[in-house]
């Protein structure tokens, strides 16, 4: 039987750091994190789809009325037909008539319909009775290009080519998902490169992280350049040669800031420069990217549409893509 999207519904969910400092960085200085939960019902019982999306603060309330004015396009709605053409309901959604001129696909727009499509998505994988990884991984790759929105991009990727890259690669298929549920998938992580913690806590929490298992870790700079060198120094000294350490400005550099920073970093031997300036400077990220190397410009968290991350490709802005 089709199963129906039968209620929205929207919570603002709100969670400050115990310290104060968890969170800060040279742009956020108040750890005031939270997100839109949604929830969507259906008319099966104990089936529903959860989804949520990142903003800060009072940017909450703000995505909150967004989703709320963007209920109409998903209420109702049967959840297999959405699933049949996902990637012209993802463009309606994307672009309302009316709300589009708050985008479009950018802002507060990108973001509520985010928390949507994370909870359709969420609902689809729970009616497969797989997690979503398994089940995008398990999709032919006809059916998973067929679920891409490709307007505005074709000039650099096509449906054939999309395609054809996947069924390039269907053969290793099954051993990359064996491998995932073995070992995981690698990750880092930031905890313990929040600005404001002394040198003593830096240590304290290095050593407790590397008692966990991580190996790769990730400090935020773009505040105070000696104090940052200091501390990337103090990091590289407890985590050894072969840790991985990266870096993350939060995009409060300019251009030649970004690359004269940099000089200071080589010879701690980084792996990445994260979001060193403002996400639509493409060009800046290029010049960037030429004049750091071969520390690579991380970037993505903060690009909010394919026809971005598409011109960052083409002009080699980008090493490591955080889409």
């Amino acid at each position: 039987m089709p199963t129906t999207i039968t209620n929205i519904s929207v919570r603002d969910i709100r969670f400050l750091t115990s310290d104060g400092l968890h969170g800060s960085d040279a742009i956020h200085k108040d750890p005031d994190y939270s997100c839109p939960y949604v929830t969507l019902e259906t008319d099966v019982p104990g089936l529903t789809g959860h989804g949520i999306t990142f903003t800060l603060g009072r940017g909450n309330e703000v995505c909150v009325a967004m989703i709320e004015a963007l209920k109409e396009h998903v209420l109702g709605k049967n959840v297999e037909a959405i699933f049949a053409d996902m990637h012209h309901f993802w463009y309606g959604l994307a672009n309302d008539g009316q709300l589009r001129w708050l985008g479009p696909e950018k802002g507060v727009q990108h973001f509520a319909v985010a928390a949507l499509i994370n909870a359709l998505w969420d609902l689809r994988a729970k009616q497969a009775g797989k997690p979503l990884w398994q089940l995008l991984a398990d999709m032919e790759p006809a059916e998973l290009v067929d679920h891409v929105e490709f307007s505005y991009i074709t000039d650099a990727l096509t449906p054939d080519e999309a395609r054809s890259i996947l069924e390039a690669n269907a053969a290793t298929k099954t051993d990359r998902a064996e491998a995932l549920r073995e070992v995981g998938m690698p990750s880092y992580t930031s905890s313990a490169g929040w600005l404001g913690y002394t040198d003593s806590e830096v240590r304290d929490l290095v050593h407790k992280y590397q008692a966990e298992g991580w190996t790769r870790f990730k400090m935020k700079i773009g505040a105070d350049l000696e104090a940052e060198v200091n501390r990337a120094r103090l990091i590289r000294e407890e985590i050894g040669p072969d840790g991985w350490l990266m870096v993350d400005a939060n995009q409060t550099l300019t251009i030649n800031e970004a690359i004269d920073w940099m000089q200071h970093f080589q010879q701690f031997n980084l792996v990445w420069f994260e979001e060193p300036s403002h996400v639509d400077d493409i060009l800046g990220h290029a010049r960037i990217a030429k004049g750091i190397a071969p520390i690579g410009v991380a970037v993505g968290e903060a690009i909010s549409n394919r026809v971005l991350f598409k011109q960052y490709m083409q002009a080699e802005a980008m090493a490591f893509c955080q889409i």
